[in-house]
């Protein structure tokens, strides 16, 4: 079956990927990892593209960790520039494309500038529905729901009776995102690596051994026809 023949109530609303294995996919051509990240960076634009083509209204992509400040200095200087270069040479064109833009994390760590120009992005796009893409910067699950609990308690304006599910929901960095249906990582590693912890309650999860820059329109739409033969009872029967 291919993606064509599926029936848009198959296709998933909300696409989330852990993209993974850019400096593996580096080592193994004999290259530095930050033509790895860059080789990431383009792949981002191509699925993003055909998820567009096949009726996929959101899509996250998991860009920087909460724990991704632990690598070399160097490299997580470039992977700074890198999403701002990202940033500036798709900002018109999101525009264009009436592409929604934001950013998920606690952006205060980020560079004034850097800070600055997301905020200016998010602003700028804020009214577009044709497509929405979220970059989790600075993202962690756990980060983010201890975030959203002291946003709370710090209103202090809910009682126990009157906090439920949706409005915790609406503290979250995600807030008017639907959940994800279908979670991919790439990479061969089998965990969510701390990656929407809340979210991906009822998420489907599809696992593959490739490198990210290797992760091709063809993986995608397997991906796809994978998760439409699943049955999704979310605890029911």
């Amino acid at each position: 079956m291919n993606v064509q023949d599926l029936d848009s109530e198959r296709i998933p609303r909300h696409v989330a990927i852990i993209l993974d294995g850019n400096g593996r996919w580096a080592k193994q051509r004999g290259k530095t990892r930050q033509q790895g990240h860059l080789a990431g960076a383009d792949n981002v634009e191509t699925i993003s593209d055909a998820l567009i083509d096949m009726g996929v209204k959101y899509f996250t992509v998991y860009a920087f960790s909460t724990e991704n400040w632990k690598r070399a200095e160097d490299e997580v200087q470039y992977l700074m520039g890198l999403l701002k270069r990202y940033l500036i040479q798709n900002r018109k064109d999101a525009i264009r494309r009436k592409i929604r833009i934001r950013v998920l994390g606690d952006i205060s760590r980020l560079s004034p500038d850097l800070r600055k120009l997301i905020q200016s992005i998010e602003e700028d796009t804020k009214d577009f529905t044709n497509f929405n893409l979220q970059f989790a910067i600075n993202y962690g699950g756990r980060d983010e729901i201890l975030r959203a609990t002291k946003r709370i308690l710090a209103e202090g304006k809910l009682t126990e009776d009157q906090l439920t599910e949706d409005i915790f929901s609406s503290y979250l960095d995600t807030s008017g995102i639907p959940d994800p249906d279908l979670m991919i990582r790439t990479s061969g590693e089998l965990r969510i690596s701390n990656f929407l912890l809340w979210q991906l309650a009822y998420s489907e999860f599809y696992f593959t051994q490739k490198f990210w820059p290797d992760f091709t329109v063809s993986d995608l739409e397997a991906a796809i026809v994978d998760y439409a033969s699943r049955e999704r009872r979310f605890g029911g029967r």
